[in-house]
């Protein structure tokens, strides 16, 4: 492979502290006890799904921006308790909004009606109401995810 530049090595350095960061905050007790049950019962497998479909995209120039949705999509199926998907507020409107219009056509309507699927079936029963709540939420980020970040609540 080709060498390490200075400005690699700082990337890996952000990613690596900013996963740091993500899973080892403090988290209350329900919403530790939720993100793994929501690991156990099927949000590890839905989350790889996003990141492989990430690491697929990343591998085109043009599929660069979508696969890091991907991962930041992946990123919150992996801990819903306790995050929550904010509006950036950035000025890059124009473009967010003609990368959200090619996401929702190539498949951010079809993960969006999953999330609404799973919320609605999930909500049939009281156990499962607060995953199903997960799952709504997880509907705004996975529809158009282009000016959005997630952040802890």
């Amino acid at each position: 492979m080709g060498t390490y530049t200075r400005n690699d090595n700082e990337l890996k350095r952000f990613v690596y502290l900013a996963i740091l960061d993500l899973f080892f905050t403090s988290m209350r007790p329900d919403n530790l006890l939720g993100n793994l049950i929501w690991l156990i019962f099927g949000g590890f497998i839905a989350a790889l799904g996003y990141f492989i479909g990430g690491f697929v995209l990343c591998l085109t120039v043009v599929g660069i921006p979508f696969g890091l949705q991907c991962f930041k999509i992946g990123v919150f199926v992996l801990r819903p308790f306790g995050l929550q998907a904010v509006s950036t507020g950035s000025s890059s409107g124009c473009l967010s909004l003609l990368l959200n219009v090619i996401w929702i056509v190539c498949g951010g309507f079809a993960a969006a009606v999953a999330h609404l699927t799973f919320g609605a079936l999930l909500c049939l029963t009281i156990i499962g109401i607060p995953f199903g709540l997960q799952h709504f939420k997880l509907i705004e980020v996975s529809l158009m995810p282009f000016g959005k970040r997630i952040v802890a609540k």
